[in-house]
């Protein structure tokens, strides 16, 4: 018996064969020197049934490297036998993509003004069009993030609590850290799960800069998670070979003084409660002050600036339950990325 054929993927006015893949403009506004802009998706329509899933970066326009987690995704061969509709946004703020800013030019938020109307300002309207238009139509999606610009991030997934299905794919990404972080008002996590529509949130790397490793760890991650939903092959795709460690709580360690900071800490160290972090001098050399961590757990934070003003948030800590085991996850999962072969290994970031 022959296999109906599925239907053509409407979006933006534009059809998407079943077996096809185009990338769609879909309109936003015009500058003010008459340049059109719009959000662009990449649909990957598969010839098979299966599920309807998002990927997004840039909401955060600083947030560059979401961006380049997509672009590699975009080149995995086992997407031309994908079953469902993978739809892939590399850059949904192109204002602050642009401007290397993370908010718009109205100076708004994007991930603070969901669900948006299309009556409303700059963000509140691409906000509306991402929403209604892309998150709306999906079963699930993958947002990436980066920390903001003089801050980094060890990868990690942060899920809304009693979800048993967003805590499973989150283990199947199998990021170094899982943390439980409550829904913001005006996110799109928010929104989106206001539609149906539960979203994993990745948050690696620092602002307007490239990591290698948090890069290869979102890629390989959303390819694990697409492959638990039966939309890709197993091809190529390794799995973790150690368990993210779970987080239910975290707290940010600010600096006690400004001056200079030499840190002594980085992110994906495990600090066990009393242990010097940093240390922060004048310029003269005449007074210090010790930062010391106030609880054990494992960092998944901090800034890379090395002046700071005194209540600056400095490391960004998170409760484990064994700090040996934390550590010997971090450092499986790190020597796992360096030596898995991936795409584009040979580039050089």
């Amino acid at each position: 018996m022959t296999q109906k054929k599925r239907a053509e993927f409407e979006l933006g006015g534009v059809s998407v064969k079943a077996g096809s893949r185009q990338t769609v403009d879909l309109p936003v506004s015009v500058l003010a020197d008459h340049t059109p802009v719009s959000l662009s998706a990449h649909v990957i329509h598969g010839a098979k049934d299966g599920p309807t899933v998002f990927a997004s970066a840039g909401v955060h326009g600083d947030e560059v490297i979401g961006v380049e987690i997509l672009r590699r995704l975009l080149q995995f061969e086992g997407l031309n036998r994908l079953r469902g509709t993978l739809i892939v946004v590399p850059i949904v703020n192109t204002y602050g993509f642009l401007m290397h800013s993370r908010y718009l030019p109205d100076r708004r938020d994007l991930n603070r003004s969901f669900p948006g109307t299309s009556k409303g300002s700059l963000a509140s309207r691409l906000a509306n069009i991402f929403l209604e238009d892309l998150v709306s139509r999906c079963d699930f999606g993958i947002d990436l993030h980066s920390a903001a610009i003089h801050r980094t991030n060890l990868p990690q997934i942060r899920v809304s609590k009693g979800s048993k299905r967003l805590m499973e794919l989150a283990e199947v990404f199998g990021p170094p850290v899982i943390l439980t972080s409550g829904l913001r008002e005006g996110s799109l996590r928010q929104a989106a799960q206001e539609k149906g529509v539960e979203v994993l949130l990745y948050e690696a790397g620092e602002g307007l800069r490239f990591d290698e490793m948090a890069v290869r760890a979102g890629v390989a991650g959303i390819l694990r998670v697409l492959r638990h939903l039966n939309m890709v092959p197993a091809k190529g795709i390794a799995k973790p070979k150690e368990k993210p460690v779970f987080c239910s709580g975290s707290r940010w360690v600010r600096a006690p003084a400004g001056g200079l900071i030499r840190i002594f800490k980085r992110e994906g160290d495990v600090v066990e409660k009393g242990e010097t972090l940093a240390m922060v001098s004048d310029p003269f050399g005449e007074a210090e002050a010790e930062l010391g961590a106030p609880m054990s757990g494992v960092i998944i934070g901090r800034a890379v600036l090395p002046v700071v003003n005194e209540g600056d948030a400095i490391f960004h800590i998170a409760s484990v339950s064994s700090t040996q085991e934390t550590e010997d996850t971090v450092e499986g999962l790190a020597q796992q990325l360096e030596l898995d072969p991936l795409f584009d290994e040979d580039e050089i970031i």
